[in-house]
């Protein structure tokens, strides 16, 4: 299960579901680079770009500012993947191959593939 979730973290972080996060307002002057970002300004914060810096890992954000329901979201994806992964064999419909899978994402308000993924679940016979 220590992988499943590693994967589960790896996939958010890389393709997170909100691109950008909720805009904020600067309460104070403040200096962010070599940007100054006056009190009052909407800043937009995109975590798509944020999740791709090999330091840092926020796939639900963090500090005050994190999601509430990470710990049930986590939990409730890791056994329903757990349960789909251990019932059955995934394959791709007229014996395509992993190969001919097209993993890019339309950019959107949310993130999404421009292709929809199809395969077929084959219960597993043990």
């Amino acid at each position: 299960m220590k992988y499943l979730k590693a994967i589960l973290k790896e996939a958010l972080r890389l393709h997170p579901p909100l691109p950008t996060l909720v805009p904020r307002v600067a309460r104070q002057d403040a200096k962010v680079m070599a940007y100054d970002v006056a009190k009052g300004t909407r800043v937009i914060i995109n975590a798509w770009t944020i999740a791709r810096d090999p330091k840092v890992l926020i796939p639900f954000g963090s500090g005050r500012r994190g999601c509430p329901g990470v710990a049930f979201a986590m939990t409730t994806n890791e056994s329903v993947l757990a349960n789909l992964l251990y019932n059955f064999d995934w394959v791709l419909p007229n014996g395509g191959k992993e190969d001919d899978l097209d993993m890019n994402e339309q950019i959107g308000f949310t993130v999404r593939k421009k292709t929809p993924l199809l395969v077929t679940a084959k219960p597993l016979s043990i």
